[in-house]
């Protein structure tokens, strides 16, 4: 196992540069470049003002070299300013000159840059953001697993029912909805004054004033309320669980075909004791791969569900960084997602060794 867990962490480590390799080629495209300097510096800035520009920034060198100096395996550059009479670096602080500044300032040395929008060091953004994230993610997780397990078990102990039908029938309406679609339907149905169930709601005198749920999740950035933070996760948890409970059926049914629960049934076993002692652990063994991969999926899934309900978390850093060509920023959403991608894919094949004991590692 540990060698298992070695050779896969290389791996790992592998595709992460060249993942980052190619986010970073494509961030520093020489359009994005200009649209840099002419947004830092002047918009009428001339071909040979920019190049010289970018030069003084540290973008001007050959972008292996730029790639090294921003994982912090090659030294920071560094720069002689003569109009303000400074040295400039990407490792030297205002006013501290290149003898007492540090060689390297990369990634690997935790050293993520300043945004170029805001001047603010990436590193507290991102770590601020993803743990607004972090709350949404874990209450959609929360929400999204156990229902599609549900779902997925009850479709799959009778295949070809009636129940079976009705609810494979709503796993493909969830999964076949995006987050833009859902989301919209839930804040007409159940966060507006004029339309859905909150007039209805205030006509019966089942509700007072307002709207049922909130539909923006603004506030719940400074704490997270039933009436605030229903509607973002529902939207993301609607979406996953039609594609876990498929997994999760497809599964179960294969197993109630096995010839062991015809033993047992046979034997005169009670259906519920069959599902749950005999069939259901083995059941749960592929959709634990599936349910791994979801943490991935929410990652990127919050880009549209943050955006929506105007909750500025991870994803919605993500837009803003795009949108305003905040390449520092950008780099290091992407480092994340890349991070948050392959950690759960590791941890998905560790744990299906252990809870397949059919897999063996040679």
């Amino acid at each position: 196992m540990a060698f298992f867990i070695l050779r896969r962490t290389g791996v790992m480590i592998l595709t992460a540069l060249c993942l980052t390799f190619v986010v970073f080629f494509l961030t520093n495209l020489a359009p994005n470049l200009e649209k840099l300097a002419k947004t830092q510096g002047n918009a009428r800035m001339s071909d040979a003002e920019v190049t010289s520009w970018l030069d003084r920034n540290g973008y001007g060198g050959p972008l292996v070299v730029r790639y090294g100096e921003w994982l912090g395996v090659v030294p920071g550059w560094v720069r002689f300013d003569e109009p303000t009479g400074e040295w400039r670096g990407r490792c030297i602080l205002r006013g501290q000159s290149p003898e007492d500044a540090d060689r390297f300032c990369g990634l690997l040395q935790g050293d993520l840059g300043y945004s170029t929008v805001s001047n603010a060091e990436v590193a507290a953004i991102i770590g601020g953001r993803m743990a607004l994230t972090g709350v949404l993610m874990f209450w959609a997780f929360a929400v999204m697993v156990p229902t599609a397990l549900v779902i997925g078990i009850m479709a799959g102990m009778r295949e070809g029912s009636r129940m079976d039908r009705a609810l494979s029938t709503f796993s493909i309406g969830t999964t076949a909805t995006p987050e833009y679609v859902s989301g919209v339907v839930f804040i007409i149905l159940l966060a507006s004054s004029q339309t859905g169930l909150s007039p209805l709601l205030v006509d019966w005198g089942w509700l007072e004033s307002g709207t049922l749920f909130l539909g923006s999740a603004r506030s719940a950035m400074d704490g997270v309320t039933f009436w605030n933070f229903t509607l973002p996760v529902i939207t993301i948890a609607f979406y996953g669980i039609g594609y876990i409970a498929r997994m999760t059926r497809a599964s179960m049914a294969e197993v109630m075909t096995a010839q062991y629960i015809r033993t047992a049934r046979l034997k005169g076993v009670r259906f519920r004791t069959i599902v749950l002692r005999h069939a259901l652990r083995n059941a749960l063994i592929a959709p634990f791969t599936v349910i791994m991969l979801q943490i991935p999926w929410l990652l990127t899934g919050v880009v549209i569900v943050e955006t929506l309900f105007n909750y500025n978390g991870f994803g919605w850093t993500l837009v803003q960084a795009a949108s305003n060509n905040d390449i520092e920023l950008l780099l290091a959403c992407s480092v994340v997602a890349v991070f948050v991608v392959l950690v759960t894919q590791l941890i998905s094949d560790i744990g299906y060794v252990f809870l397949n004991p059919r897999i063996r590692i040679s």
